[in-house]
């Protein structure tokens, strides 16, 4: 499929999905959100997407919503803000459950609607100078993009709220610091330790880490017990698959394992 405001490739297993509207800050508009939905839903359906490398062209990784084009719609904001949401939320929600790893790549400043994008990755490389910011009341609104689901989870309430209420800009320590991204990189090492984390993970085990994904994202939502039980049926079904038969024979055998994501 043709895109207009992003890119999306998969090669050798890595799905690269690259918001693409670079003299807007890559802000997303309902054009965006639209295709940001059809993007993950086509590479949930998609079994040669292994792992999935999220950017963001030109100088920043995404600004959050284009606030221009909101000032645009005079009193149709609140319908047409409703339905950048309604498409942006399906694909935050498929990324989330994406069985494929997401890793984000942040250059330049995540804002907005970019911190949902940030929490929605499962691993997170940030460039040394790379600022992260929420920003939403700075304009008058609220925060979307499931940015306030995760930032509670990532940093703790009050630092969150900290966060939502004063727009506190981030530096990129200060963020790995709170547990909002993984790791911080020299800027000009991000493409290259991102892409290769990206292909290291679509060389993985894929069921496997899809099975990881599921139950560190049920925890934060389950008993004891109920956990208990799904890590009980998560390792049943990776043991069934060719890839565990694959990684226990490398491992007996003192080799590097070969993982098909069977």
């Amino acid at each position: 499929m043709d895109y207009e405001t992003l890119t999306l490739e998969v090669r050798d297993g890595v799905a690269h999905l690259t918001l693409n509207r670079p003299d807007a800050a890559n802000g997303i508009d309902l054009r965006m959100a639209r295709e940001l939905e059809q993007a993950v839903l086509s590479m949930a359906g998609d079994r040669a997407v292994r792992s999935v490398l999220l950017t963001g062209a030109g100088a920043r990784f995404c600004g959050g919503g284009d606030v221009k084009t909101f000032g645009e719609q005079g009193e149709g904001l609140p319908a047409y803000l409703l339905e950048v949401t309604t498409r942006l939320h399906v694909a935050i929600a498929g990324l989330v459950r994406l069985d494929a790893p997401v890793v984000a790549a942040v250059q330049g400043s995540a804002a907005g609607a970019g911190i949902g994008l940030v929490g929605a990755s499962d691993l997170v490389i940030a460039g040394e100078s790379a600022k992260f910011v929420m920003a939403y009341t700075g304009i008058g609104v609220t925060p979307d993009g499931s940015s306030s689901w995760f930032l509670p989870r990532l940093v703790g309430l009050k630092r969150a709220l900290d966060l939502a209420l004063t727009n506190r800009v981030l530096s990129a320590d200060e963020a790995l610091d709170l547990g909002l991204i993984s790791r911080v990189v020299p800027d000009g090492d991000l493409g290259h330790e991102a892409e290769t984390l990206a292909t290291h993970l679509a060389a993985g085990p894929t069921k496997a880490l899809a099975g990881a994904k599921r139950l560190l994202h049920a925890s934060l939502e389950s008993t004891l017990e109920t956990h208990l039980a799904r890590e009980s049926e998560e390792m049943t079904a990776a043991a069934a698959t060719s890839d565990a038969a694959e990684g226990i024979a490398a491992f007996v055998s003192k080799r590097a394992p070969e993982f098909r994501g069977e």
